[in-house]
């Protein structure tokens, strides 16, 4: 019997868990740390905003949810993405929002009374008196203490349950924080009203009001939290709707109503007028306008016929058409889209790091920080001297959770990649976003990238005594019979113009000078100049449009009939209509622009004047572009390389942030750090400006987490107290603590309202 393989000799595989209970980031770094000492684990990244942990490597899936449930968090397995699955993870979500809702509305009924009871006491004149002669204060600190308990044992259960038993194993977070905090104000309270005799006198004062307003304010901070978090991942809620749920697919001869689970790869599905496309596929009859805008950002709709791509999620227009599925599943567009915007969303950015080094001894440093509190009072601090420690350390401990810390970096991630999976632009890996943001040049593959990626008819100009239309049917006659790109290119322009090609015979390819070929006993060439020569034609009269085609960085052919020069004619690959507007983006974004050509200088450097581009690498062999890619990042710093096809891949790799045409090659786009799902060049602007937005974005959030935490900590042990008699109640603190987060993430939510990037 052979034993079973090492599990270190397995393939690394990547598995995501949904992780219930995390509200800060000590608690990101626990689950972290919980997990890497998991045999077999490579890498961990945990994310407080999506509440999510992806692990690499080749440990067992139930080792990993036995190490998240040991550190003290509730965890499940996720699977792939699919409708269902997103349907149940929102079910959960908005039952822990129903869950909280519930609970703020419970702690605010009974702490307001209590609040009312206590602080009205001392703010409102005469309410002291009134109190003291109706119920009195002892029954008062009673109705108090009962409100409050009521506020501990229900809604603020969930503090208690989570924070004392992590505090017991030396590892407390936010949680443990607010349950020190608030036992501390009741336990003191509780001791006061029962067992007054064990204070020291003029010490003798009950808190209850704080203990129950911070546990409510919490709440209130969570709730609002949760609220802006299902906000944040709009745009994947967003694409994983636009799955249809059913397809109407030929099966025993007749079309059936079926669940999109149960389409299979070659399967033949109708598409109604007004319907979404349900899967992947090829059209195979009928004629439609299909708007794709989900996955290119363009809003024109797209003419579809026989034999052209369809991809699930976009929404058929007024046509109806039948088409074979070639993709389900996992292997759509739409799902690979949804899988790229999740492992962005999910990731860390470099950033992240000092976040990380920083919160992971926050928590224990805030303890320690209240202690120190609470000693420095009851030593030095004024009579009486116990009630000042037990409220200044409070405050301490409620004023510094790091829920904001830990929501800066990974919300900003959710919605800026979300939007701009909105606009078109994928970042397929979230370290791109950062990199993005720093590039000074970016280079360009000109072919399929600035261009079409297909040579067309530009230009046609006859002699004088010839038809336009007679001498391109002509012509295109002879070239049906080459196979070269150029002559692909006539035909078309004929057949788009709707000539009709006459029958040829005594075809010959001259090699290195042409073709030529009788037409209908008509004698036609096409070729060179240096064919027209040796024909002895003179191509003078032809000459001043030559020069003209030849400073647009065209080679011009001529064309003869019956021994007569008939024609100039030029084929290009004619520059895309954005790229103009894309290059001077760039430029106003402070950005140099380079090309890179296999053509001939002459050509490339036409095209770079007629854009407006900085440098020219021209007759550049699909292996120097890395090259190219190295002198440029030497020369000007970090680069973003654009590129569409297979030979664009090394150089994709090689650069700072490659970006990859989505119309390209699957090959380029494997290798690429961001992707354009529209073959615009528009978007490398928007995904750069996106990047910067994004950067910014998180930087004003750990700003504000950062000062804030750091500033209000010695306000709230009292280092204003000696030179203006400034306290922070740690009611006040709580709502602080709670507004921080709600402040981060309605930052982070502006990056919804991007708008990309235009040329000044």
């Amino acid at each position: 019997m052979s034993s079973a393989p090492s599990p270190h000799l397995a393939k690394p595989v990547t598995t995501t868990l949904a992780i219930e209970g995390m509200s800060c980031a000590s608690c990101v770094g626990r689950v972290e740390a919980a997990l890497r000492k998991v045999d077999g684990v490579q890498d961990v990244n945990v994310n407080l905003a999506t509440e999510r942990a992806t692990i690499s490597g080749v440990a067992e899936v139930a080792a990993l949810v036995a190490a998240v449930e040991k550190a003290g968090y509730d965890v499940q397995p996720l699977e792939t993405v699919s409708a269902a699955a997103n349907e149940e993870t929102e079910a959960r979500k908005d039952a822990e929002r129903e869950a909280l809702r519930r609970d703020l509305l419970l702690a605010l009924g009974l702490a307001v009374p209590v609040f009312i009871l206590e602080m009205g006491a001392h703010v409102v004149p005469g309410m002291h008196a009134l109190i003291e002669h109706s119920i009195g204060t002892h029954t008062s600190w009673l109705i108090q203490f009962v409100l409050t308990t009521l506020v501990l044992v229900f809604p603020g259960r969930r503090f208690y349950q989570k924070g004392l038993p992590l505090l017991l194993r030396m590892a407390p977070d936010m949680n443990s924080l607010v349950a020190v905090g608030t036992l501390a104000a009741y336990g003191y309270s509780v001791v006061a009203t029962f067992m007054p005799g064990l204070l020291p006198a003029g010490t003798v004062n009950v808190y209850y009001e704080a203990a129950a307003v911070i546990v409510a304010l919490i709440l209130l901070g969570r709730f609002l939290e949760a609220r802006a978090k299902g906000r944040t991942s709009a745009a994947i809620k967003r694409l994983v709707g636009l799955q249809p749920r059913t397809a109407r697919v030929l099966r025993d001869d007749r079309f059936r109503e079926m669940p999109i689970a149960e389409v299979k790869e070659g399967d033949v599905i109708e598409v109604r007028p007004g319907e979404r496309v349900p899967v992947d596929g090829e059209v195979l009859e009928g004629e439609s306008y299909v708007d794709e805008s989900m996955i290119s950002g363009e809003p024109v709709p797209v003419a579809k016929r026989a034999g052209d791509p369809v991809v699930g999620g976009t929404v058929n227009q007024t046509g109806a058409f039948r088409f074979r599925a070639t993709a389900v599943g996992a292997d759509t567009v739409l799902a690979q889209i949804i899988r790229m915007v999740e492992q962005a969303q999910g990731s860390k950015l470099p950033i992240q790091a000092l976040v990380d080094k920083v919160t992971r001894w926050f928590v224990p440093a805030v303890m320690a920080a209240a202690l120190l509190t609470f000693l420095i009072w009851l030593i030095a601090g004024p009579e009486p001297a116990l009630t000042y420690a037990l409220v200044n350390a409070v405050a301490v401990l409620i004023i510094a959770c790091p829920c904001a810390m830990g929501l800066a970096t990974p919300t900003s991630i959710m919605v800026g990649t979300g939007r701009g999976a909105e606009m078109g632009v994928l970042f397929r890996k979230g370290e791109a976003l950062q990199r993005l943001r720093d590039a000074r040049v970016v280079a360009v593959d000109k072919t399929g990238t600035l261009t079409e990626g297909r040579p067309v008819l530009t230009d046609l100009e006859v002699a004088p005594g010839f038809d336009r239309a007679d001498v391109l049917s002509l012509v295109a006659a002879v070239e049906s019979r080459s196979e070269h790109p150029i002559a692909r290119a006539l035909v078309q322009a004929a057949q788009t113009e709707g000539l009709r090609q006459p029958p040829i015979s005594e075809f010959q390819s001259v090699t290195g000078f042409g073709v030529r070929a009788r037409v209908e006993d008509r004698r036609i060439e096409v070729g060179a100049d240096r064919f027209m020569k040796q024909l002895g034609l003179d191509v003078v009269p032809l000459q001043a449009a030559a020069q003209r085609l030849g400073q647009e960085g065209k080679s011009p052919l001529y064309a003869a009939i019956d021994g007569r020069l008939a024609a100039i004619i030029a084929v290009a690959d004619p520059i895309k209509d954005s790229t103009a507007n894309a290059v001077r983006a760039l430029h106003a974004m402070g950005l140099k622009v380079a090309m890179i050509s296999g053509d001939n200088q002459r050509t490339a450097q036409a095209i770079a004047r007629q854009l407006g581009i900085d440098e020219v690498f021209a007759e550049v062999l699909p292996d120097g572009k890395v090259d190219v890619v190295r002198q440029l990042r030497q020369q000007h710093g970090v680069v973003a390389f654009v590129g569409d096809g297979i030979n664009d891949a090394p150089a994709l790799a090689e650069s700072d942030v490659g970006i990859a045409i989505g119309t390209g090659t699957d090959i380029a786009i494997e290798a690429a750090d961001v992707v354009l799902m529209s073959g615009s060049l528009q978007g490398v602007p928007t995904a750069i400006a996106l990047s910067r937005a994004t950067l910014g974005n998180i930087r004003q959030n750990l700003f504000w987490a950062f000062v804030y935490n750091t500033a209000l900590i010695p306000v709230a042990a009292g280092a204003l107290y000696p030179a203006w008699g400034i306290l922070l109640s740690p009611i006040f603190a709580a709502g602080a603590m709670a507004m921080s987060s709600v402040f981060v993430l309605g930052n982070a939510l502006r990056l919804r309202r991007f708008q990309g990037a235009t040329a000044s």
